[in-house]
């Protein structure tokens, strides 16, 4: 749903889908030239697992969102490593 004119601090707002298409929209200006829509949805995939795996947020006070629910990968250091090893085990 999209809600018109509510204002930041109301409770029925669409500002978290906004900031993903704003965040998706600066990542597509950068990247020119997609010729098939498989590198496009390997990309935003990519672009998916960095935000909800690996990129802290300080809205949730430095963790990712998967460690906001409970999904905890222990992924170390070099956490875009560790999710490839994992996703090779599987």
């Amino acid at each position: 749903y999209h809600f018109r004119y509510t204002g930041i601090q109301s409770r029925e707002n669409n500002n978290r889908i906004e900031r993903l298409n704003s965040n998706i929209k600066e990542r597509y200006k950068i990247m020119r030239g997609f010729k098939k829509v498989k590198t496009c949805q390997i990309i935003i995939d990519g672009w998916r697992n960095y935000y909800n795996l690996i990129r802290p947020h300080l809205g949730l006070n430095g963790m990712t969102p998967a460690e906001a629910i409970g999904m905890n990968f222990e992924l170390g250091k070099n956490k875009w490593l560790s999710l490839l090893k994992l996703s090779s085990k599987n």
